[in-house]
């Protein structure tokens, strides 16, 4: 009992970083992993990790006999034993489409929607929605790695106009990225609902990586925004997330991004904070517990939203503002850099 008792008071007494909690929600971009959908809907296990939807795709191909039971067998001893999750997905995809290449049609939607079956009936939790939804309403934007649309279905029981959007579509990402989509949620490995939409490696974006257009507003975001990074166990490792920000973006250990973590050990917790500051990012427990992990949302959301509105729409605007001068002038404001970069150089 009086060890229950010490986790609620350090719970309780927890700080948050000033640096974070001084800033406008309109600077913040969050960056929602599977930990946010886990914590909405423990009842379904696929949205758990990676590794659960794959495990649950298997297990849904068993029920409805789209493989063999040694195809089974097998792919459910690659998810054990293989380091790459990707390939293992790409396989089972593979497996469950036309012989000619064609991923349409395949058995792999109706495995999906096996899975991921009346997700609005799910929601247990909804406490860490209603936090992303306060920042979102105040200007922060909103990028997710899952293949669930809890938040959409959540917002739109609430009247918000929510939207899915994934990189396919150039129009409504570029709206997205200069701030004119408030309710708009990206996407960057696509929807369930959409499985020929889905992604499983950056091969899969080569079209996005390589529009010139598309990654510089991408990276501006990244070296402009702080990310705040909620549920996301591996995303770092994410090949597409890397593909679209890390790789692609320089000195990194000038910016600040953020990033809330589980606390189960010490010497790993303190191990990846002096990593991550390499990357630019701070870390920050939530706790030792996924169960605090949505007051503690709950907490810092009151805190961003407790900055006056004007002020928040204020720094939305210039955003905005930032991102149409980069189209407008982009050579020239390159130009100008470089020649200030130069000078620094010529002074030293």
């Amino acid at each position: 009992m009086l060890k229950e008792d010490a986790s609620k008071i350090d719970f309780k007494s927890r700080k948050v970083l000033k640096t974070l909690t001084k800033k406008h929600p309109g600077e913040l971009l969050l960056v929602i992993g599977t930990g946010v959908s886990a914590a909405v809907a423990p009842g379904i296990p696929a949205l758990r990790s990676w590794r659960c939807c794959i495990e649950a795709v298997i297990d849904a191909a068993e029920q409805l006999e789209v493989l063999h039971p040694r195809d089974v067998a097998e792919f459910r001893r690659k998810v054990q034993t293989e380091g790459d999750l990707l390939v293992v997905a790409h396989d089972l995809i593979r497996k469950m489409s036309p012989r000619t290449g064609d991923s349409k049609p395949s058995f792999f939607q109706d495995c999906l929607m096996e899975v991921f079956e009346n997700l609005e009936d799910h929601i247990q939790n909804p406490m860490v929605l209603e936090s992303i939804l306060s920042l979102m309403e105040r200007g922060a934007m909103v990028l997710t790695t899952n293949y669930d649309d809890l938040l959409e279905i959540y917002g739109q029981r609430l009247g918000k106009p929510m939207e899915s959007i994934d990189l396919n579509d150039k129009v409504k990402v570029l709206q997205w990225a200069r701030g004119h989509n408030k309710y708009g949620v990206l996407h960057i490995h696509g929807l369930y609902t959409d499985p020929c939409g889905m992604v499983l490696d950056p091969f899969g974006y080569k079209d996005v990586t390589q529009d010139m257009e598309l990654m510089e507003v991408l990276q501006n975001l990244y070296c402009t925004k702080s990310f705040l990074f909620l549920g996301c166990g591996e995303t770092l490792r994410d090949q597409i997330f890397q593909a679209l920000f890390l790789y692609t973006v320089q000195n990194k250990v000038d910016l600040e991004h953020y990033m809330l973590v589980l606390k189960d050990n010490e010497d790993h917790f303190f191990k990846l904070q002096a990593d991550m500051l390499l990357v630019g990012i701070k870390l920050m427990s939530f706790g030792n517990s996924h169960n605090h992990f949505p007051d503690y949302v709950k907490r810092l959301s009151s805190q961003l939203c407790n900055h006056k509105a004007s002020e928040a729409e204020h720094i939305v605007d210039t955003s905005a503002l930032l991102f149409e001068q980069s189209d407008e002038n982009g050579p020239k404001r390159k130009t100008e850099e470089n020649s200030v970069s130069t000078r620094k150089k010529v002074k030293n």
